[in-house]
């Protein structure tokens, strides 16, 4: 975070090319700066041993232990020796072994008393866990002197244990930041002195050295919670920035119009608008008044409504004179929202057309795999203003794309965009236009205030009326596979009932993939011949139609259809033609058939838990319950299984995607295109440090809306721009 003065000296000038080389490669470390910030993943005490009968099998891990006996094997005819040291630490044992020229060091060493932190990776041999061919540091000596100066250095203090790899143990990490430690007096401190001595943080050149090189467990606290705070403040100030800079844009204001196409689409609602529904339009509609741009991000459960919420801004939008685009992700979801607005609107999308309203607006799809003239035809409605709306995919960001005049960007399923994509489309109006940003993956609180910090967040957590609860079971097809037979019963009892039902696998099964993904999948069989790659749908597709379905009408879906032909088919599940739509995740977001009422997954432990809610809320959307079925041959105790079971166990999407990003690493969480915040998160993390990043924000708003420039805080000015290099500027961009 701080890459300044001697923070930014390279790391081979000071540790040598050949370790700089490893870190850089391996560790992504490469200056001065990146290694203090490289903190300890945890510390052992002197003298306390690591708890051998806890070790997780092929993990990487440093213990502290004592050697408890060592021997020499011979093998091949006394062709070759082994060395088997059994270390104990009072919970458990665990054997080391070392073979060939590898021998003789440690056997000379590795004396039966001996203390020493050894680190390699876990795995098991004849049913016993080991450690082959382990790295070492012995902890004490034989030579009084040495023995001394051991005591010294290790006796009552913390030992760091840095994020290590194979090819650099922690302890040569250690000595690395021994080296660079001194430069710590150079950190350059962004908090302001006032918010500093408010809070009682210790400085931070001081919170680097007892971060690495603590007395006592309270200086571990000291620091951490120094550190946490930074790297919250900084990204929190960075986004305040954002959100400032973003009031001072331009934008026309478009205020709701009295008996316009708002107040005629509400007046033919069969339905009354949830309260929340009501709340989140009134957040919306008084963004739209303003004269600088919405960013607003709306995030809902599976179902509640999001689509309608989206459609009355645009509505406000064609009332005040402008246009409203909505960016969808694939052909099916962009097609799929055409048909439901069209559909929802009636004559009022039929603008201009016979047997239109004189209040209407035309409502038109552009998609990359329109026919010429379709095309052509949407494009002139475009340009000329005669379409109020359009909904497409990316073929909305091509250059020949051009608009009347653009007041609304509604992304759906935002973090299927790129920046580039987003702000291709926002600057096709003539001045930045309003934006909207949609997500059905339910964001916890703290994620949406660090990844999506530039956006205002609407949440709409409430269900319309007469939607159906959903049934989920896990099916654990190898342990038991009479359940899922039972399961393909339950699909022909819903059909019989006049319902539908989809089945949904993680891969395609057609000729380009195989191809593709053939000499990989030969690799991973001759490696484990067990391990079968997954289940596809135009294999499962031909097993139903000949067994457990036979008789019932089964259709395919997948994104390597032709459009014309996808469309043709959703439009036949639509309509109740077809009984069971076999499908990739392309039915993930956005579809919408009421009578579908059971899914079944396949492999479902190869999908994530916010994936799998998403898929499960395509079913219950109607007036009868929704099933789903998640059907895998995972081990009942694998984490696979028990990511499935939490799933399984509730419907609420805030609680599963807190137990999805738990189960995560943050850095997967933050994504790639997120490379900059995650590389500034080392200490702080997003599900656990709420109350830090919460607090961290208030400050951050409070000292941007004081001084937006920061010209009274260089250090905290010189710090942003080290986090902001280009592609951190760009991540913050994404807005």
């Amino acid at each position: 975070m701080d890459r300044v003065s001697s923070f930014d000296e390279p790391l081979k000038k000071l540790l040598g090319g050949a370790t700089a080389k490893v870190m850089a490669e391996h560790l992504d470390l490469h200056t001065v700066g990146d290694l203090l910030h490289h903190y300890p993943r945890r510390y052992e005490e002197r003298g306390k041993l690591t708890a051998l009968a806890d070790l997780p099998l092929d993990e990487h891990v440093t213990v502290v232990a004592q050697v408890a006996d060592a021997r020499i094997l011979m093998f091949n005819n006394g062709r070759g020796k082994r060395l088997e040291v059994t270390l104990t630490d009072g919970s458990g044992r665990l054997q080391l072994v070392f073979f060939g020229h590898g021998v003789h060091k440690p056997h000379k060493e590795l004396l039966p008393g001996r203390q020493a932190m050894f680190a390699g990776k876990v795995s098991v041999f004849n049913r016993k866990m080991q450690l082959a061919h382990p790295t070492y540091q012995l902890l004490d000596a034989s030579d009084a002197d040495e023995a001394t100066e051991a005591v010294d250095a290790f006796a009552g203090r913390l030992l760091p244990i840095y994020p290590a790899c194979k090819q650099l143990d922690s302890w040569r990490i250690a000595k690395a930041v021994d080296a660079v430690l001194p430069s710590a007096q150079d950190a350059v401190d962004p908090l302001p002195a006032a918010l500093r001595e408010g809070r009682g943080f210790t400085p931070l050149p001081e919170a680097l050295l007892k971060v690495h090189r603590p007395q006592t467990k309270a200086d571990i606290e000291d620091a951490k919670a120094r550190l946490k705070w930074d790297e919250a403040f900084v990204l929190q100030v960075a986004l305040a920035r954002r959100r400032y800079a973003d009031t001072q844009l331009p934008a026309v204001a478009r205020r709701p119009v009295a008996d316009g196409l708002l107040d005629a689409f509400d007046a033919k609602l069969p339905f009354t608008l949830t309260d929340g529904q009501e709340k989140v339009s009134k957040e919306i509609f008084d963004d739209l008044a303003t004269e600088h741009p919405m960013h607003r991000l709306l995030q809902g459960e599976v179902g509640s409504g999001k689509t309608m919420v989206a459609l009355r801004a645009m509505l406000t939008v064609v009332d005040a004179g402008g246009q409203a685009a909505m960016l969808a992700p694939t052909e099916v979801l962009a097609q799929q929202h055409h048909r439901s607005i069209t559909e929802m609107m009636g004559e009022l999308a039929e603008g201009g057309m016979l047997g239109g309203s004189d209040r209407g607006t035309k409502v038109v799809l552009l998609t990359g795999s329109m026919g010429t003239a379709a095309r052509r035809q949407a494009l002139l409605d475009l340009v000329t203003g005669e379409a109020g709306i359009v909904i497409g995919t990316h073929a909305l960001i091509e250059d020949k794309v051009q608009f009347h005049d653009l007041g609304l960007v509604v992304v759906d399923e935002q973090h299927r965009f790129g920046v580039e994509q987003r702000d291709a489309l926002r600057s096709k109006g003539k001045q930045p236009p309003h934006l909207l940003v949609m997500t059905a993956t339910p964001i916890p609180r703290t994620v949406a205030m660090t990844v999506f910090g530039d956006l205002e967040t609407s949440v709409l957590d409430q269900l319309p009326a007469g939607r159906s609860p959903i049934a989920s079971h896990v099916v654990p097809a190898k342990d038991k596979p009479h359940f899922l037979a039972r399961a393909w019963e339950r699909v022909r009892e819903e059909v019989e009932n006049g319902h539908q039902a989809y089945v949904v696998c993680p891969r395609i099964g057609d000729d380009a993939e195989e191809e593709k993904k053939g000499k990989a999948k030969k690799k991973a069989t001759e490696e484990d011949p067990d391990k079968r790659p997954p289940l596809a749908v135009l294999e499962i597709a031909d097993e139903l139609r000949k067994g457990a379905l036979a008789g019932l009408t089964v259709e395919v879906l997948h994104g390597r259809m032709h459009p014309d032909e996808k469309d043709d088919v959703m439009r036949r599940f639509a309509a109740g033609d077809v009984d069971v739509l076999v499908a990739t995740t392309v039915i993930e977001v956005g579809v919408n058939v009421p009578n579908a009422t059971a899914m079944v997954i396949m492999d479902a432990d190869r999908f994530g838990v916010s994936q799998l809610h998403q898929l499960r809320g395509r079913v219950g959307r109607g007036s009868a319950p929704g099933l789903c079925l998640l059907v895998s041959e995972a081990h009942e105790a694998s984490p696979a299984r028990a990511r499935l079971s939490a799933v399984a166990a509730t419907l609420d999407g805030f609680e599963l995607s807190r137990i999805d990003l738990e189960q995560r690493r943050e850095g997967d969480v933050l994504g790639q295109a997120q490379s900059g915040v995650r590389s500034s998160l080392r200490m702080l993390t997003v599900i656990d440090d709420e109350e830090v990043i919460a607090a961290a924000r208030e400050e951050a708003v409070a000292i941007v809306a004081a001084d937006p420039e920061l010209e009274h805080l260089p250090e905290l000015r010189t710090v942003l721009a080290a986090l902001l290099d280009k592609d951190r500027e760009e991540y913050l961009d994404k807005g």
